[in-house]
């Protein structure tokens, strides 16, 4: 396994709940950290299955059930619902997360305090999705364009635009993608998020006028935006 994480013991993978969740044979629930795959209801009511949720499952289930899997942990190593947050690897060093999203079987979703391999979860993620393959054959899954996210409220989404500008206010950040800052879509971060970028060398002046897409669940206060906790959540894109 890659140097940056912390080894996890080896276990056996005796059940699959989702495209990104595994019951161990000690009870543990495992949540695949770094990605979301399509979901399934699971029990929650009025919860409408995402597209290719089941082929997800499938996917994981092809790849890990009965299998003996190594835990590896990049960050917080566990959620609120007492899930452990891992990075699995076969014993022949297969690394799962890999190769659900080299299928098209997940998108990379990282978070502040677990963004070990992201750099290499977003590359495999764009490969898929330039070849077409599982979701990204799928309109649901699409990028959006600025312009057309206004329906997309509470849902997680990739929006790709020009930024306008890039401003502090007091110990905010926020990047405007339109003339009105009151309408138009902006990405919005904190004071623990303007530190991180500026720690990767990556201020957000530097993203002014530069075409990016961003990563996250879209929210409304004076129109649609997203909040960016880290760096990854951006990308800068080729012109």
């Amino acid at each position: 396994m890659p140097a940056p994480l912390e080894p996890g013991g080896r276990v056996l993978a005796v059940a699959v709940i989702d495209g990104d969740t595994l019951l161990l044979e000690d009870g543990r629930e495992v949540r695949l950290v770094g990605l979301q795959a399509p979901k399934l209801p699971l029990g929650r009511p009025d919860f409408e299955t995402w597209p290719l949720a089941d082929e997800a499952k499938a996917a994981l289930e092809a790849l890990a059930l009965g299998e003996g899997l190594t835990l590896a942990y990049g960050g917080r190593q566990m959620d609120r619902h007492g899930r452990a947050l891992a990075h699995l690897y076969l014993d022949d060093g297969t690394w799962v997360q890999g190769e659900l999203l080299k299928l098209g079987m997940a998108r990379v979703y990282s978070f502040a305090d677990n963004r070990a391999l992201a750099a290499d979860m977003l590359a495999l993620e764009q490969a898929a999705r330039a070849a077409g393959r599982g979701i990204w054959s799928e309109l649901w899954y699409v990028v959006r364009n600025i312009d057309e996210i206004e329906e997309d409220r509470d849902s997680f989404q990739l929006v790709e635009g020009r930024v306008l500008e890039a401003a502090r206010a007091g110990s905010r950040g926020y990047l405007n993608f339109g003339a009105d800052w009151k309408t138009d879509f902006t990405l919005s971060l904190d004071a623990a998020a303007l530190r991180l970028f500026d720690a990767a060398w990556l201020p957000i002046e530097q993203l002014e006028g530069r075409r990016i897409r961003a990563r996250g669940w879209v929210e409304y206060f004076n129109g649609p935006m997203i909040e960016i906790t880290h760096p990854e959540q951006i990308e800068v894109l080729d012109e």
